[in-house]
Parts: C-alpha cells; structure tokens; sequence
C-alpha cells in the first residue's frame, strides 16, 4: 500500500478531478475496445458494391435469414439520388416492394416517389441513416425478422408528409393506419404470383388522408392498380414521425401481428439493440485471433453476406407457398426460400452444416415440400419468394441432401428426398432455365451420356430451348454427371444397389466429351463428333453459352468436382495435370479487356484465364493438393484472397449471389474448403488467422491453430489433428464433427515434401471400370 498526505483540501479535490477524469477515459476505451471485438463491427455492407461489370453486392440491412430484407432505393453505389425510401426488399438483386417518400412542401408538387439528394449515409446490418439533403430531412432504420422502423426528422417550417407508394395492387387508409399489397411475379414462371402485406402506423396522428391520383390530393382512402400512393399529413408543429410497419405473405392481418409480435412501441433503440444482438450471436459462430483488421472485415463481411439468403417465411407457424399458391402449417419447422443452389451448394450449405445445423435441416425440409407442393414432385433448382425460377443448369439440390447427410444431419426423409432429386434429374428437361419436362435432347443424353451440341452454323430446333438460352451441353453434361454420383452415393445409403451401379457409372460420362488430343471437355454434335474448328477461350457466343455457360473452356476443364483423381489420369498424370493447372493462371485473355469482356463478362477477377468472379472455379485452386503439390494451394489462396477481396468499394470481384462466392471467402480464410459437395471431406488450404474457433453446436469446437502464421509466413511446415501427425492436405468431417483441433506449423517457404505423396491425395469417387 502506498500511503501519502494530501497538503490541503484544493489538492484532494483536484485528485478526485483528475480521478474521475481517467476513470471514464478507461470507461470510453474500454467500451470502444470491447465494441472493436464484437464480429459485427466488422461488417462492411458496402465491400463490394462497386461493381467490377456485371452484379455488384448490395448493402443490405436484414437480420440473419430473415423475411424482412431493406436495401436503399438507388440502382448501385455510384447513383447520386435515393428514389424514396425502401419498405421490403423481394431479392438480392434490389427490386423491392412498396416505398416511403417523407416530404415537406405544397402539395402540388408531391409525387408518389420522391427522388432525394443524399449525404451522410450510414450502413450497418441491422442499421440505416441517411441524411436526406435537399429536403433538410434525417432518417434512421432499424430493421426485425418481419417488421421495421422508421424515424423521421423533419426540419424545414412546411407542412410535414409522409406518401407510401404501391407499385402493383392495393393500398387502403383507415384511422392513419395504411395497409395494403403489391404483386410480384415468377420471370420465368409467369403464372406463379405472390402477394405481399403491408401494415403501417405512426406514433403521431394525421390530420389530413388521402390518395395522390395524378398529381392531385383526392380523399379516397383505398385503390388499386398501379402506383397507388397514400399520402399522410401531419400538423405543422410535428418535426418527428416514427413509423412502424410489419410485413406479411399471407395477409394484413398477418402484418400486424407480426409488427406487434416483433416491435413494442416506437422505441427505436430497442429495435436496434435487438437487431445487434441478433448479428452477434449468429457470426459469434466463428471467432478468430489475429490477422489484420482489413483481413477481419472481409473475413466477418462474408460471414454476414452467407446469412442474406435463404429466407424464413413462417409466420407464427405459417408460410404461404408460392410453390402451390397455398397457406401450410409449417408443424414447428420453418419453411425457408430464396436460395439460387446453383451458386450455393458449392460452400454456403456446406459452411451452414458445420455453424447452422437445426437451419440447414430445416432448409432441406422446406426444398422437400416445394417439390410435393409442385404437381411433379420435382426438387426445386432456384427456389425464390415466387417460386421456383429454373435458373442456369444443373439440378444440385441433390448435392446439398447428400452433402448435409453424409456429414450427419440426418433430420429429414431422405427416400422422399433422393426421390425428389431423381426426379428433378430423369423427367425434367436438362436444358438450362427450364421446367419442362425431358424431351428429344434429354433421350439423347440418356442414350449416348452427353448433352449433344449444335455447331456454329446450325440453328436452334429443339422446343426445349429458352428463346433467350443456349444448350450449355459442356456445362450441363459435367454437372448432370456429379448430380448422377451424388444420386449414386444416395441410392447407396438407402440401399438401392441397382440404381447405385446405374447413377454410379454414369457419373463417368464427363469421358465421352473429353477431347485426349487437347485436354478438354469438348462439346460433342448429335453424330458423337467433335466440333472443329474451335477456340476454348472463345468460342460458344455471348458468355460461351452455346457450349459452356458464363465461363469458357478454360474453366469448365476441371468441372469434374467428384473425380479429380481420374481426371488426373485422363490428362495423363500428375505431371501435365500441374502444368495445365499452372497454365490456366498463366494463359493470357487472348484479346484485349474490352473484346475479352464484350463476350465474357462474368468472366472477371481473372489470374490468367482463372476467373475468381465465378463459383465454377471456387475449387480450382484446391486442386493442386490432389497432384502432389499442396503448397501451391496454399500459394493460390492467400494470392487469391488478398488480390480480390478486399475492405473496399470493389472488394468484390463479381456477382456475389447471396452467400455463393463469400462462403468461399468464409472457409478459405479459416483455412480449408470442401471442394466436392457429398463428400465428407475438407481439403487444406492456407488459413489467415493465427486462430479460428468454430462452434459446432452442443458444446463443440474446432479449432484451427497457424502457429508463426505472418503475411510471408503462409506455408504448412507439418499439421497435427487431434495430436496425432497429419502428413495429407485432407481431413474427413468424421474428424472433428465431434470437435477437433488442427494445429498448422507455419513457414515462409514451401515444403513441397508435406502432403505430397500419392496416397496423400484426398479421395475421389471410386473407379469402377
């Protein structure tokens, strides 16, 4: 103990001052340091929203998975004026539903969208504030599952209004409060529609209702139709509004309670409060130890975007299902949609069996209900809020059952489900963004096990055929054949041998377009010849469509996910195998950018022909480990990462689509990927945090360890599993579905010996000719 003696009683107060002064400037930093270690302060909504051509992400405010998305009413970042406020985001792709336009000035001059000026916006998941400039107007968002707030701070000494937009249906005002619909329809399956409910009150009272009609104020208090706009006004001494509001796919009545179920008053604080805590806990998943502060926020971004898509439509045990057109009991499993699989199977399905358990079985459960609630028992490929659209090619579905299953989620009927996928494979048409059923091109790839091409001077005659598509035959052939291995390995577990041998065999069938002259995957005519001439860079159209689609021959070379090892063998071992690998980073575009671009524009983020923007090509640096040369994986990743992704408006190399390309991002980071969907396995990469802990759910870890991890520092020296030597670039899931830990001892330079050896090589489907 330290004793003294204050002189006077001035000395004492000026202690107790300067006291008081240190302890809440520890008080401040301490609060800032304990926020700067919550994950949710490093999301950045805005990474990415620069598009480098095509798609760029939007900053969407949501809570994880939920029915209630916003994202601010602009076309991209780089547009200079708000046009209204956001009330529902129907995709992530921006449309959205209903909008709100605040508004101080004569009526003659109202319009049922206003177009702001903006400044001083502010984004954070759960979180909007805008400043609207012009109009001298503040805003501020907090977003529930099913319902959000608005606060309106007027400043200018004019009447104050609020004017709620419908773009398509009906809106209606009674006693202040506005509610109502708007339709939105399926872009491919134009029949299917869905409503969406709204209900709206504010916390002050209006003294004048009505409807903007042509530019003019009537008193009417309902309509329908297009843009119906319902206008509030409040007195002129009323300088704040709240707004609260619930959304609803079943009803207005639904609306409501979910609006009172989820916000009590008009507290906003406590909804933002809520809307943090929610953020935290989910990306609580996953907790990780050094790396750079960039290196977190593109690692807790692509975390956060992994929870945008799919979405919770239960409503109090309820779901309307665009699927059927019907309202369903939900039986206390929520009924999830929105989810492109054709993006997501690959790692944002995989990433949710190890973090999210109870939602991913609650997902598969809800893609089996889709296909009974569809007339052809059908698994769906893109399910959307509309229905099923059909997208792109390939019906993968089957690859996130068996995926889920073999890595122990065993918490649904999978005879109902490999019935389904069978289903959705061999009597719906392969052709691409289409539902119907098998034609003449779909006998021809049963018969001759490929998809048949059309060469460049012959017209399209097959009905099957999108007016706006092209076959894809390359495209559809390789993923038609790892769909048939994953209904192999399903018809397997239920015990049907029979139809494993058949599934099982085809799933080799990427032999019959693979050209041993080139090294390729060719497309092939109806007469089993080989198109000439052809460019694998170039040839195919727009996006390569008419043999590939949206990437080229370059990248659709090592589409072969469930067999890398027999791929190995075609291309002649794994010699040529690494020097085509090294070659696909190194081959130039072939043509300037513009040219390069003009033809391929999902084809960005490119390292020689690679493409880093497109989810065809996540697994492709993963490869080296099946050839002997893991270190140049590990290489690959950390080059990879840093040069694309990044804490920045263009941090983003290409279309994201909802958690596709970030859980990507997600599993590389921490360290390893699962490079073929279906199969118990993780491939080792090259992690970026010195520690990375991930909750496996009932009191389970996994824990990876880089020890001497540093930028230069990203070569494995030697690996440890659970204690025990690991001298492979692979693990099974088996390994640490009950926790684990993977210790990597980490060096600035490679050692090519560790992992290299054949029976190093991570397994592939077994080769039974």
């Amino acid at each position: 103990m330290i004793k003294f003696q204050l002189k006077n009683s001035k000395t004492f107060v000026k202690c107790i001052f300067i006291g008081s002064i240190l302890v809440s400037l520890y008080l401040v930093v301490n609060k800032t340091l304990y926020r700067g270690n919550q994950p949710i302060d490093y999301v950045n909504p805005y990474m990415g929203n620069i598009s480098h051509l095509l798609v760029p992400t939007f900053p969407t405010i949501h809570l994880p998975n939920s029915m209630l998305r916003v994202i601010p009413a602009r076309e991209d970042y780089t547009t200079d004026h708000l046009n209204g406020l956001p009330i529902v985001t129907t995709s992530h792709r921006g449309s959205s539903a209903f909008n709100l336009s605040p508004y101080q000035g004569p009526k003659s001059k109202m319009n049922p969208v206003v177009n702001y000026s903006y400044d001083h916006e502010s984004i954070k998941p759960y979180c909007y504030e805008v400043y609207l400039d012009d109009a001298e107007i503040q805003v501020r968002y907090g977003v529930s599952h099913q319902a959000g707030m608005y606060r309106i701070d007027f400043t200018k000494n004019e009447p104050p209004y609020l004017l709620i937009n419908n773009r398509k249906g009906e809106i209606k005002i009674s006693n202040g409060v506005v509610s109502g619909y708007q339709t939105i329809s399926n872009n491919i399956r134009k029949k299917e529609q869905t409503n969406i409910f709204v209900y709206f009150e504010t916390d002050q009272e209006p003294i004048e209702t009505g409807l903007l009609h042509d530019g003019e104020l009537i008193k009417s208090q309902s309509g329908e139709g297009k843009n119906q706009c319902a206008v509030l006004k409040f007195a002129d001494n009323i300088k704040q509004v709240n707004i609260r509001y619930g959304i609803s796919f079943i009803s207005e009545e639904q609306a409501q309670n979910n609006l009172y179920r989820e916000i009590e008053g008009f507290n906003m604080e406590a909804v933002l409060e809520k809307g943090e805590q929610s953020w935290n806990k989910a990306l609580n998943k996953i907790k990780v130890k050094g790396g750079s502060e960039d290196e977190k926020t593109v690692f807790y971004t692509s975390v956060y975007r992994t929870y945008e898509r799919p979405v919770c439509i239960s409503e109090d045990g309820r779901y309307f299902s665009a699927f059927d057109g019907m309202v369903h009991e939900d039986n206390g499993a929520p009924f999830y949609t929105d989810d492109w699989i054709w993006d997501t199977y690959r790692a944002t399905h995989p990433l949710r069996v190890l973090t999210e358990k109870k939602m991913e079985t609650d997902i598969i459960k809800s893609f089996i209900r889709m296909a009974e609630q569809m007339p052809d028992f059908w698994m769906p490929t893109f399910p959307e809020i509309t229905g099923d659209s059909r997208r792109m090619n390939s019906n993968h579905g089957v690859a996130t059952v068996l995926d889920a299953y073999v890595k122990g989620i065993e918490d649904f009927d999978l005879g109902n489900a490999y019935l389904a996928c069978k289903n959705a494979i061999t009597e719906k048409t392969l052709a691409p963004w289409s539902g119907e059923p098998v034609g003449d091109l779909d006998e021809f790839y049963r018969t001759f096990g490929y998809f048949p091409a059309l060469r460049e001077d012959q017209k399209e005659y097959s009905p099957l055929i999108h007016s706006f598509e092209n076959r894809q035959p390359v495209a559809v052939t390789l993923g038609t054949v790892y769909d048939e291995w994953c209904l192999s390995e399903i018809a397997k577990i239920l015990g049907k041998e029979e139809e494993h041998k058949y599934f099982f065999a085809r799933s080799y069938n990427y032999r019959k377009i693979y050209n041993s002259d080139t090294g390729f995957f060719h497309p092939k005519d109806d007469r089993q010849e080989f198109i000439y001439p052809f460019d694998y860079k170039f040839s195919g159209g727009m996006g390569a469509r008419k043999y590939y689609g949206e990437n080229n021959g370059w990248i659709y070379r090592w589409d072969v996910p469930h067999n890398p090892a027999d791929l190995i063998q075609l291309m002649g071992g794994r010699n040529t195998f690494i020097c085509n690998l090294d070659q696909t980073f190194n081959e130039s575009l072939g043509r300037n950018k513009f040219s390069f671009y003009a033809q391929l524009p999902d084809h960005t983020g490119n390292v020689g022909q690679f493409s880093m923007a497109n989810e065809p090509s996540l697994h492709i640096p993963y490869l080296y480990n099946y050839a002997g040369q893991p270190w140049k994986t590990q290489k690959r990743i950390k080059s990879l990462i840093n040069m694309w992704f990044r804490n920045d408006l263009m941090g983003v190399p290409g279309d994201e689509d909802g958690g596709g390309m970030s859980a990507f991002v997600v599993f590389s980071q921490m360290g390893f990927y699962p490079v073929t969907p279906g199969s118990p396995t993780y491939n080792i990469g090259s992690p970026f945090f010195e520690r990375t802990t991930i909750d496996l759910g009932d009191g389970k870890v996994f824990e990876i360890i880089a020890n001497n991890l540093s930028e230069k520092n990203k070569y494995i020296q030697s690996a440890t599993l659970n204690g025990e030597d690991l001298n492979k670039p692979w693990f099974y899931h088996s390994d640490i579905m009950n926790g684990g830990i993977l210790k990597l001892e980490m060096g600035p330079k490679a050692n090519k010996i560790w992992g290299s050896s054949e029976e190093a090589a991570p397994p592939s489907a077994k080769n039974i000719f």
